[in-house]
């Protein structure tokens, strides 16, 4: 599941929406809205979310939260260590092959230094 799949769900399950009757609201299908609540389709493109604010009502802070939450929820990442120390590439190959299996704490940890040092995602 992506961030804006884990939101969009909760949002939805906020307002006591059924899957097909959102989907219809959106004019996409319930497959397409299951698959993206998921994280098994790509990012939802700015017209989109734009979309589902509309529908759900949600204004300012929460709509630009919903769009940053979008923007981060590629479930496909690339990454491009052209460049990059050799130890670089072989941290991000190493880190595609084992996410899967890293603890939630590992995985915060990371998150911590990554944003306190790369300036925040």
């Amino acid at each position: 599941m992506t961030p804006f799949g884990l939101r969009l769900r909760a949002l939805r399950a906020e307002r006591n929406l059924a899957l097909k009757d959102m989907a219809a609201g959106l004019g996409v299908s319930a497959a397409y809205l299951s698959a993206l609540e998921h994280g098994q389709r790509g990012r939802p493109n700015r017209r989109f979310v734009h979309r589902v604010c509309q529908y759900l009502g949600v204004i300012w802070d929460d709509a630009e939260d919903l769009q940053r939450q979008a923007d981060i929820s590629h479930p496909r990442v690339t990454v491009d260590t052209s460049g990059l120390s050799p130890r670089a590439t072989e941290f991000a190959n190493l880190l595609a092959e084992r996410i899967g299996d890293l603890p939630e704490e590992a995985i915060e940890r990371m998150m911590a230094e990554v944003t306190e040092k790369g300036g925040g995602a």
